[in-house]
């Protein structure tokens, strides 16, 4: 059997230091091997080791969960700074793992499950687990939202209405899984519902005209006309 020349066992040990070491603009696997001043010192393998702050394994209004020995993936900025680590990001992995599931959500018109954690002008801040989105005052929900305190830090259900990954922007709403929800209790309820039918029901609104009562789910308008009836006919049951 003819030797490998010098030339193809260089070309191999190049190959097998590209397959081996992480490329830098990518989301890598480590483990957590030490603790130490608020920052968490990974092993992405290599012999390439590098430190994250432990706030960024905390999700907003928590504390950091990390522990050493555990595995986690962080986003390989650099592979050499001038202390000869590796820069690492877990918070920049997460974003880049939640934009990857949230575009295959806004592309299937999908929920997403997020938690309000900021105020902003117009609006508010949701994180969407790594990706932070804008939350329009407007699609808080159905009706003005005066004080949004309760729901703060809650996690719910969102719709993305609009995502741009290259300027890293997102709108969610939560006013449009409301309205859903609305929209498939009043079909429910609907269906239940037969003309001659007595029914209870909650004045919600009165004009001139009559009054609008809500039937679980259900607006209904009782004409003055039928008001006069109704009093009439309790007046004479009474």
């Amino acid at each position: 059997m003819a030797m490998t020349s010098m030339e193809e066992f260089e070309a191999l040990l190049n190959e097998s230091f590209e397959i081996d070491t992480p490329k830098e603009g990518s989301v890598v696997k480590g483990k957590v091997i030490a603790i130490e001043a608020g920052q968490a010192i990974i092993d992405v393998g290599y012999k390439m080791e590098g430190r994250v702050e432990l706030k960024e394994f905390a999700n907003p209004g928590e504390a950091p969960d990390i522990n050493v020995g555990d595995e986690v993936e962080v986003y390989l900025r650099n592979v050499e700074n001038a202390r000869g680590e590796a820069v690492l990001s877990h918070e920049m992995a997460r974003r880049e793992a939640a934009w990857d599931r949230l575009e295959k959500a806004y592309a299937a018109e999908e929920r997403v499950e997020g938690a309000i954690f900021g105020r902003v002008k117009g609006g508010f801040t949701v994180d969407l687990g790594g990706a932070v989105a804008f939350l329009p005052g407007s699609q808080v929900d159905v009706r003005p939202v005066r004080d949004a305190g309760p729901l703060m830090g809650l996690k719910q259900p969102f719709q993305v209405l609009k995502m741009d990954r290259r300027r890293g922007n997102i709108v969610v709403s939560r006013r449009a899984i409301l309205e859903e929800s609305r929209a498939e209790q009043r079909a429910e309820v609907i269906a239940k519902l037969n003309e001659g039918d007595v029914v209870d029901g909650v004045v919600k609104n009165i004009t001139e005209y009559g009054a609008f009562v809500e039937l679980g789910g259900v607006d209904g308008l009782l004409h003055v006309t039928d008001m006069a009836c109704v009093v009439s006919t309790t007046r004479k049951r009474s």
